[in-house]
């Protein structure tokens, strides 16, 4: 028994994986090593055609520390990461991102399943920007109490179309409702599963944005050294459109001077009421009046279009007031802070 324990005491680790995987048997043995990267193959695979004969009771004192380990560890988790940490050893970055995007979103088989597991608002926000025949098939396929929620928050005169659509449809092609999930599954189910990670950059911009431009410096330099990416991350998420509320009426005159027409109308078109009113309030009543034509004229636009536009206009007054041109107010207090 002493020397079957001194054997056992010498063998090393990459020696005890060996003399696992070989006691499991090909099938699982093969699929732990699809599991594995180049290096751990190569070293568990020269290590295991070097073991020459094992005895019976080294097996089974292996097998027992496994277990008693794996025991003493406490329960298992689960979690999205492990399982993406798990899945890209042996899949590629696009399936696992694909198959991830997937299981983080709403719950449900087909995708009419998860629609009708997503928040009617957060859909009647999405569905608003597509096509009213479009959404007409959406709905169609959904739960009627869900539909009906969905169709009460889309805007009046987009609905009655929506409406209108829906009565005159026949049966829609295979072909075309292939589609259609295809641009839901890419479109809106992986920005909602990206979402629902739980935006901790959100987070820490909101924290930021409550403190003194000192502070922030200070911060974010040290966040910089440690991680780049999202100390750049939570600066861009620091100032958005409905940040240019914090624009005196010289500004907002200023920045529309410099802004192309177009954007501005795609960027007014998906924002709130006090935006609107900021930017008209600094225009002509005929300037208004000639921008109000090009958004109506506009029709839905996609979310994505808007937000770009919208983005464009934030840089271009993060450009202003690096300039000099324009001051923005801090959100919290009375000082301003020139960027």
């Amino acid at each position: 028994m002493g020397r079957v324990k001194e054997e056992y005491r010498s063998l090393a680790g990459p020696e005890k994986a060996a003399i696992l995987m070989l006691a499991l048997g090909e099938e699982h043995a093969t699929k732990m090593f699809s599991m594995m990267d180049d290096e751990e193959i190569k070293e568990i695979s020269q290590t295991m055609s070097s073991l020459g004969t094992i005895g019976s009771n080294i097996v089974e004192r292996l097998f027992v520390e496994f277990a008693d380990q794996l025991s003493s560890t406490g329960s298992l988790v689960g979690s999205f990461d492990t399982t993406e940490r798990l899945l890209s050893k042996v899949l590629s970055e696009d399936r696992v991102n694909g198959i991830m995007e997937e299981i983080r979103g709403p719950a449900g088989r087909t995708m009419w399943d998860k629609l009708n597991n997503v928040n009617e608002a957060v859909l009647a926000n999405y569905l608003k920007n597509e096509y009213p025949q479009t959404v007409g098939v959406v709905l169609s396929k959904l739960k009627p109490g869900h539909s009906a929620a969905v169709l009460s928050l889309l805007p009046e005169n987009f609905s009655m179309e929506v409406i209108m659509r829906m009565l005159r449809m026949e049966a829609v092609q295979k072909e075309v409702l292939d589609n259609i999930e295809k641009t839901l599954r890419t479109e809106f189910m992986s920005n909602l599963a990206r979402g629902s990670r739980g935006d901790n950059h959100e987070l820490m911009a909101d924290i930021f944005n409550s403190l003194d431009r000192q502070s922030q410096d200070r911060f974010l330099t040290a966040l910089e050294e440690r991680n780049r990416d999202s100390a750049e991350k939570i600066k861009a998420l620091m100032f958005t459109f409905e940040d240019l509320a914090r624009l005196d009426n010289n500004g907002v005159q200023t920045l529309l001077r410099q802004v192309e027409k177009d954007k501005l109308a795609l960027a007014l078109k998906g924002s709130t009421d006090q935006m609107r009113d900021l930017f008209f309030k600094n225009m002509s009543e005929r300037a208004g009046k000639m921008m109000r034509e090009d958004m109506d004229a506009q029709g839905p636009v996609r979310l994505s279009d808007v937000e770009e536009s919208q983005m464009m206009i934030v840089q271009l007054a993060k450009e202003l007031a690096a300039q000099g041109q324009i001051v923005i107010s801090e959100g919290g207090g009375e000082d301003e802070m020139v960027y």
